[in-house]
């Protein structure tokens, strides 16, 4: 299996984004053996980003497999056109808030990773866990995301051709409970679409995705928003992928604004890497997922 992190820089224009996702898998196309699979993983906020939250709010869509939105009809598509499994980084779906009455207008929306096969069908779905209410020394300074968003209740892995495969969202990153939580669950690759800002990419984005990666023995891939955004926000970009052993692939976002960077799957490094360090099998706690 390849594994492949895009990275771009998304308007607040849906059709735009679409286009532009279309023309970076057709220029970076990976070749693959016959009857191999192709993971591809788009950023955070992939469809529409740089606008105000509300309006991702207006464009959410039911997350339901007899009527899909426009939204999940174009990436089904594009999974379909590109033959890959895609995993839409985040996309706005209608989220149902604890205590709400039937039939009652949302207040707020789930942040959604939604993973296509390469015939269209959704297989998989995460709802992001953790909210991005924070301080930053940037243009945007104060992140108030659960505003808008309301957070995921459950922990997600879903298995693509024998490797079991683990979502999560940007901030999650900053929470390794999760990522353990994951690899209890048999997690051989753990899919991180962000959209980092430029201070906290700086400073952080690298290590910690190293960290995930060598603390669990497992592929990251991580996508990237990158550059100045329609709203001003800043974006660090970066995309890469982290191999178990920490070793990194990196998109160099100083000279190429968007694209894709890849790596080939390879079971026997995983094999060796846990086999050499067994920390699974050392490990003396026991997670509660709350």
């Amino acid at each position: 299996m390849w594994l492949s992190a895009l990275q771009m820089s998304s308007q607040p224009d849906v059709d735009k984004n679409l286009a532009e996702i279309d023309r970076i898998l057709t220029k970076h196309a990976i070749k693959t053996d016959k009857d191999e699979a192709h993971l591809v993983v788009l950023p955070e906020c992939c469809l529409f980003f740089g606008g105000r939250d509300q309006q991702q709010l207006q464009l959410a869509e039911l997350l339901c497999d007899m009527s899909p939105g426009s939204m999940q009809s174009a990436l089904a598509a594009l999974a379909t056109k590109h033959q890959c499994y895609l995993l839409a980084g985040s996309i706005p779906t209608h989220s149902v808030e604890p205590g709400a009455e039937s039939g009652a207008k949302a207040k707020r929306f789930s942040a959604s990773s939604l993973l296509f096969s390469p015939s269209g069908e959704l297989i998989a779905d995460y709802q992001k866990l953790h909210l991005f209410d924070v301080n930053v020394d940037d243009n945007t300074k104060s992140y108030q995301e659960s505003l808008y968003t309301q957070p995921g209740g459950k922990v997600t892995c879903v298995d693509i051709d024998g490797i079991t495969i683990g979502l999560a969202i940007c901030y999650d990153l900053r929470f390794p409970e999760l990522f353990r939580a994951m690899r209890q669950q048999g997690a051989q690759v753990i899919c991180l679409p962000s959209a980092f800002t430029q201070v906290t990419g700086e400073a952080h984005w690298q290590p910690l995705l190293q960290a995930r990666a060598i603390e669990n023995q497992v592929y990251m891939v991580a996508a990237a928003q990158q550059g100045v955004h329609a709203n001003g926000r800043e974006t660090y970009g970066h995309a890469m992928v982290v191999d178990p052993w920490g070793d990194c692939r990196v998109i160099d976002s100083e000279t190429q604004l968007s694209g894709l960077v890849s790596i080939r799957y390879d079971q026997q490094l995983i094999k060796r890497v846990r086999a050499s360090i067994p920390v699974n099998d050392h490990n003396r706690f026991t997670l509660h997922f709350n």
